[in-house]
């Protein structure tokens, strides 16, 4: 037996009381102490761990670890939401976080405190134990460590290692600061009355074992056993079959799209319109134009941070005159399509002429061909006089020595056969001649009126007056030439770095672009369709599908479904085994999800009402980590699911304690 439906919410992780000093009214307590809101947050490898403690009501708040860019937009989100008086962070801290907390501290309208604690108060292990070790006044005294784990597992998601060390530097911090119990005896300790799992405003909550029940991601190792280690693949999932997008970044948006559903009818409708615009067969050469433009947009973060430090390869310059060249292709092909749809107004008019003049001055000064045959920066002639005129006195020097050489070998002994006047870079003009028989030691090697050099491969080389008279007339071409033209590179990096803004511009209108063609194409390929979005209580599929199982499958038959408050807003689902309930919950879960990123679903018609979580008990998941039964693990899960759901929300449960069942009949 399943069941799906729409829970109200339940307690919060536990309840208690607060109590003001003696003699203090509730509101005098509130004029006297104001709130304190300290955040604890850990950025590394791109993911984001964070968590928070609001002295007003005692409550601990987490977020599970979630992808965040490289200029931390996630955890700016979260900051302006709860507004923290104090921010703890790690004191060995990647760039990306050194360089939050400058732009946050020059910002004069917010300035929070900014504490950093050692990295070793972040381990995983010690975060553990100062949980386990918390106040928490709500549980007994007498409470065994393991019961503890047992009910922190309900409350607080230990999958979540960033987050989870995060809370254990967070509890140092309350600890040493006595936040809330500053004239308590030092005994008493600061007490966490409620945990509450943390999502952004207008930000759908999926918790991890929904996005695995549901099948949304499935990562699979490299099937070459020389990769086992280096990588994996995705498997068989909604994003595997909707993520066709041709650059990196837009794959990269992509993940954050289904990673973080969201609320905002704006932005759905948003990618709606886009997507309707390119699976309409009559638009599908605009569809393949662009695609093709996309192929080239590369790494410009990386790009841009090389030139800054002036670390700019030959292919560095070759990939950033591909990327400019293609987002100006971009932007004229989308000033051809209707103006009406809002990302196409914005890439219209947010790609401006700077990258057409970047484009223009890369291509005006860079010579590719010969860069990369000498692996080099080399710009082209006519870019810079002095240098041309440099490179016609390199051109012509080897008939000029030649000359020389003749003239030198009139004046050396009778028994050199034959001499030759040679230019190395760094060093400068060499006279250079055969090693004779009788030149054995290092003594035979003078030759008056020359200063012996070196001797290479049977030659002997030497500086002659006039060597010396060309080194002072002609000079060190070669890094001559060389220093110009760096100095020439520096000139062009700099003009492009006072235009990052455009091109950084160019990543995030790209991306979202390709994110939006790659759905639209597995749209047209699948036959979905455009459902109707509102805010209200219903969900209604006609003809519904599941995505993944309707491509595994060649006889797949489609379910509808009709919840809203007149037809009833709880299913239950009953039937033999292998008749298709889990199947049928997964698809009505999927299909919700899908619009909520601003995919087209499948099936015949749909009106989704936006949800603010999907909340899944349907799979036992074994963690020998935690050191929980597989039925205390499915309570967690429902615990999880009824503390954090509310009237807004889909519950999707199936067979619920159905493994300590011992009879052959199913319970829900």
């Amino acid at each position: 037996m399943a069941a799906l439906g729409s829970l109200r919410r339940g307690g919060g992780g536990g309840g208690g009381e607060v109590f003001g000093p003696a003699g203090l009214s509730g509101d005098e307590e509130e004029e006297e102490d104001s709130p304190e809101v300290l955040l604890s947050v850990l950025a590394q490898h791109g993911q984001l761990g964070l968590c928070f403690y609001d002295s007003k009501d005692s409550s601990l708040h987490y977020m599970v670890d979630t992808p965040d860019n490289h200029e931390l937009r996630l955890l700016a989100r979260v900051i302006q939401e709860i507004c923290p008086h104090v921010i703890l962070t790690s004191a060995k801290q990647e760039r990306c976080m050194t360089r939050f907390l400058q732009q946050l501290g020059s910002n004069p309208d917010y300035k929070p405190e900014v504490v950093t604690y050692p990295y070793v108060d972040f381990g995983l292990e010690v975060g553990k134990q100062r949980l386990l070790a918390a106040h928490l006044p709500f549980l007994s005294a007498l409470i065994s460590e393991r019961d503890k784990m047992s009910y922190l597992s309900s409350c607080i998601s230990f999958d979540s290692p960033l987050m989870l060390r995060a809370v254990g530097a967070l509890l140092k911090c309350l600890d040493r600061r006595r936040v809330g119990v500053e004239l308590e005896d030092s005994s008493v300790g600061v007490p966490i009355l409620q945990f509450h799992a943390y999502t952004l405003k207008g930000v759908v909550c999926i918790d991890r074992d929904t996005y695995s029940v549901l099948q949304i991601f499935k990562s699979e190792l490299h099937p070459s056993v020389y990769k086992l280690h280096s990588g994996e693949k995705e498997g068989l999932s909604l994003y595997g079959i909707l993520n066709r997008c041709r650059c990196k970044f837009g794959s990269k948006l992509l993940r954050q799209w289904f990673l973080r559903p969201t609320l905002d009818l704006a932005v759905l409708q948003r990618r709606q319109e886009v997507i309707r615009f390119f699976t309409s067969p009559r638009n599908s050469d605009s569809l393949s134009t662009l695609q093709s433009s996309l192929r080239n947009i590369r790494n410009i973060p990386t790009l841009l941070r090389r030139m800054s430090l002036s670390h700019t390869k030959v292919t560095d310059w070759q990939s950033l005159y591909k990327t400019v060249y293609s987002a100006v292709c971009i932007r004229d092909t989308v000033r051809h399509l209707p103006q009406s749809i809002q990302l196409f107004r914005d890439i219209s008019e947010g790609l401006s002429d700077d990258l057409h003049y970047i484009a223009s001055l890369i291509s005006r000064i860079v010579d590719f061909e010969t860069s990369i045959a000498e692996r080099r920066f080399t710009i082209k002639p006519n870019v810079d006089p002095a240098i041309d005129e440099k490179r016609r006195r390199m051109m012509g020097l080897s008939d000029f020595l030649t000359d020389v050489a003749r003239r030198e070998l009139e004046h050396l002994d009778a028994r050199i056969p034959s001499c030759c006047v040679i230019y190395i870079p760094l060093i400068g003009f060499l006279l250079s001649v055969p090693r004779l028989p009788s030149m054995v030691d290092k003594e035979d090697f003078e030759i008056e009126g020359l200063d012996f050099m070196f001797l290479s491969e049977d030659r002997l080389h030497y500086r002659s007056q006039r060597t010396k008279e060309l080194d002072d007339l002609i000079g060190d071409l070669h890094c001559d030439i060389r220093d110009m033209e760096t100095a020439v590179m520096t000139q062009l990096q700099n003009a492009i770095l006072e235009r990052s803004a455009s091109l950084y511009k160019v990543l995030d209108l790209t991306a979202e672009l390709d994110c939006l063609m790659a759905m639209s194409s597995a749209s047209q390929e699948y036959g979905y369709t455009s459902p109707k979005l509102a805010n209200h209580r219903k969900i209604i599929v006609t003809q519904g599908r599941h995505p993944l199982l309707e491509l595994c499958s060649p006889v797949f038959v489609a379910n509808s479904l009709q919840s809203s408050e007149s037809q009833g807003r709880v299913k239950i689902i009953t039937g033999p085994n292998s008749s298709g309930k889990s199947i049928y919950l997964k698809q009505v879960g999927l299909i919700v999800y899908m619009a909520l990123i601003g995919s087209d679903v499948p099936a015949k018609e749909a009106e989704i009402g936006l949800v603010d979580g999907i909340y899944a008990r349907m799979q036992s998941r074994e963690s020998v980590s935690v050191g929980l039964s597989t039925f205390m693990i499915d309570l967690n899960q429902m615990a999880q699911a009824l503390n954090s759901s509310t009237g807004n929300s889909l519950v999707l449960i199936d067979e619920f304690g159905k493994g300590t069942n011992t009879e052959a009949t199913s319970t829900c």
